[in-house]
């Protein structure tokens, strides 16, 4: 027996040995899923020099040639699991497609790595707690790329409306003006030499491959959820985060949707046009696929926040403040007289210039900045696993209404259908 104790001692301090690192210590990293977003986010990393990507992992044997090409010389695998079999990886960078973040997260956390994960942290409600589960079992640090947390001006503007600028807030609108084009549907085709179809699928239904699943997988319910959670989750978490709701679910998700910009839908897709409303305890919020025009140079798209005593938007562009809906009467009702204030409001709030958001449109660096002193401090990250769970949660649970066609409340364990 102790001679067993000894060897699991053993075994667990070489795995976690290069994890005790100093201030000044170079993180070393590994990066699985060489996509789009990966190569966003690993810019975002390469802005701080106490890092070092020595890996890269894809099962596109094509974009993992890009990557390297455009990146610089490290090693490549085409398999996840021999990346984290290495004893002098620190911490993983995931931004795999969404249906494979757990398998990989689980794997990371047993091979003793901290992980950055992209948002969400899954397109599905069992996966998501799972990672969670494994996330508090261990001693890992995780951060979940969520990174308008990171952003001065959202920070700002979170302070302005905790602190009471624009008054009780009772509800959240959220725009993103965008259509995500379905795309046709195309025929089964032979794999690429160049991809490994099978470990792309991953946990996920057996499909034959097909271009669109693996260009647009975020279209696909196996795989991502279009709109729904690649634009919503932002914006979910900025609503939870303003409103001091981040580890609450919405007691009730209803949805309309169509596909209305596509000529041949295949609904294994996600619908291109949607309104999602979500009941919580104390406020309302709804998602919609559209937006209003901008103003100040901000454009209209983002978080509105309705308080009785004025709204706020805010964006990747800034925010600005607008007086409350019905505040100044326009003739007859309960508003009074044109040009007067409505009776029972409370006062509005002192003006506040628009704010441009500083930085450039990215806080990904910042994002990283926080993950890489928390690697080192291992203290709690700026959006560790149950923060990334919560802002997931309402557009997965919202994804099943749309494909189930049906309400569903949240017991704070279970998605029921009303």
């Amino acid at each position: 027996m102790e001679n067993r104790r000894r060897f699991l001692q053993a075994s667990a301090a070489a795995v976690t040995a290069r994890s005790v690192l100093g201030a000044n210590d170079r993180v070393q990293m590994a990066i699985i899923g060489t996509g789009t977003r990966g190569n966003q986010v690993f810019t975002g990393f390469s802005a701080h020099t106490d890092q070092v990507f020595v890996a890269a992992c894809d099962v596109a044997a094509d974009r993992l040639d890009a990557f390297v090409t455009s990146h610089g010389k490290m090693d490549t695998y085409k398999d996840y699991r021999r990346v984290l079999e290495r004893k002098d990886i620190d911490a993983v960078l995931i931004t795999a497609p969404d249906h494979q973040h757990e398998p990989i997260l689980q794997a990371a956390l047993s091979a003793g790595k901290d992980a950055y994960i992209e948002k969400p942290i899954s397109n599905s409600i069992g996966p998501a707690q799972r990672m969670v589960e494994a996330v508090h079992k261990s001693d890992r640090v995780v951060q979940v790329g969520l990174q308008q947390r990171s952003w001065p001006h959202f920070q700002e503007c979170a302070r302005l409306i905790r602190e009471g600028y624009i008054g009780t807030v009772r509800q959240s609108v959220m725009y993103y003006g965008n259509y995500m084009r379905v795309p046709e549907v195309d025929p089964p085709t032979p794999v690429p030499d160049t991809l490994d179809w099978q470990g792309w699928l991953g946990p996920a239904p057996r499909k034959p491959y097909a271009p669109s699943r693996q260009r647009t997988w975020r279209a696909y319910y196996d795989y991502g959820g279009g709109m729904i959670t690649d634009w919503g989750v932002h914006l979910v978490d900025v609503e939870h985060w303003y409103l001091q709701a981040d580890s609450k679910g919405p007691a009730k998700t209803t949805a309309a949707s169509n596909y209305l910009t596509t000529t041949r839908p295949d609904r294994d897709q996600t619908p291109d046009t949607f309104s999602i409303v979500w009941e919580y305890d104390n406020y309302i919020a709804t998602f919609t696929n559209t937006s209003p025009a901008g103003l100040d140079g901000i454009p209209g798209t983002g978080n509105y926040f309705y308080g009785d005593k004025g709204v706020m938007l805010v964006n990747r562009s800034g925010y600005r403040v607008f007086p409350v809906a019905g505040r100044m009467g326009g003739g007859r009702g309960p508003a009074g007289r044109a040009g007067q204030p409505a009776p029972n409001l409370p006062p509005p709030p002192p003006p506040i210039e628009p704010r441009k958001g500083e930085g450039g449109r990215d806080a990904t660096p910042l994002h990283a900045r926080n993950f890489l002193d928390c690697v080192k401090s291992r203290q709690k990250p700026t959006c560790h696993i149950d923060i990334g769970f919560h802002s997931s949660l309402p557009c997965i649970i919202a994804l099943m209404a749309i494909q189930q066609g049906r309400a569903f409340t949240w017991d704070g364990k279970t998605a029921k259908a009303v």
